[in-house]
This record gives structure tokens, C-alpha cells and sequence, in this order.
């Protein structure tokens, strides 16, 4: 059996736009994953980046099911003695309305260089206007 090399400039990309109003935020990223990554292609390939372009609207507007909305917890470090910091997910919905989406998508991509890069093709907007209209991104369905 052949290993698979394809040519990324060959790959045909396609852009998808993801309406996250009322649909959970794991639904939504794990989508957004999928497609960032190529996973749906029949040429897929873990070492090279052939995944599509995502724009995520309504990004405020995500849901979360149970007390996560009180109790999921985001924290992070100031790189000081005792630095934590914490805030729950309405704090950071509040303070930054993409972050949630974008922290959780990150978190379901590979930890190297080719994450970085597909974490780049995708798009978070807190409102349903967004600027790709021009690339006619196709609307994804959740069943």
C-alpha cells in the first residue's frame, strides 16, 4: 500500500459557515475540528494540511447544557508566584464573546505546527455579519 502525498496547493478548499445559536459548544467545535483539520476528505492525512476554511457566527450565542455556564471554570497563568487566574464561562462570554469557541476548537486540534496553521483558517465572529461572504461559505447542518 501507498503512502497517500498529495499537493496542498491541488487540494480543493472549500469554506463553511457554522450559525452556533443555540447549538452546544462541544457540538460546535468538534464540527469546526473535523473541518478544520480535512478529516471529512477521502484524502486525508494526518502530516499535511489539507482541511477547509470555517467562519463560526453568533459565537455569543452558544449554549452550554447543566451549570456549565456557573461552573466550567477558564484558567490561566501570569507566570508569577500564586498568578492563577480564573473565570467561570458567563465571565468570559462576557469579557471576550469568541474566546469559548476559539479555546475549544484549539483544544481539539493536534499540538504542533500543523494545528497552529489550521487553527488559522478559522474565523470567530459574536454577530451573524461577517467579511467572506465573497468566498459563498456553505452552511453546515446539525442533525
Amino acid at each position: 500500500m501507498k503512502t497517500i502525498f498529495v499537493n496542498p496547493k491541488e487540494v480543493e478548499r472549500k469554506w463553511y459557515v457554522i450559525d452556533a445559536s443555540g447549538i452546544p459548544l462541544g457540538k460546535v467545535a468538534e464540527r469546526a475540528a473535523v473541518l478544520l483539520q480535512g478529516k471529512h476528505k477521502p484524502i486525508f492525512v494526518r502530516h499535511q494540511e489539507i482541511g477547509d476554511y470555517v467562519v463560526i457566527i453568533n459565537a455569543d450565542k452558544v449554549d452550554v447544557t447543566g451549570n456549565k455556564r456557573r461552573d466550567k471554570m477558564y484558567h490561566r497563568h501570569t507566570g508569577y508566584p500564586g498568578g492563577i487566574r480564573s473565570e467561570n464561562f458567563a465571565a468570559a462570554i462576557k469579557r471576550n464573546p469568541v474566546f469559548p469557541v476559539e479555546h475549544a476548537v484549539r483544544g481539539m486540534l493536534p499540538k504542533n505546527r500543523i494545528g497552529r496553521k489550521q487553527f488559522t483558517n478559522m474565523k470567530v465572529y459574536a454577530g451573524t455579519d461577517h467579511p467572506h461572504a465573497a468566498q459563498k461559505p456553505e452552511p453546515v447542518a446539525f442533525g
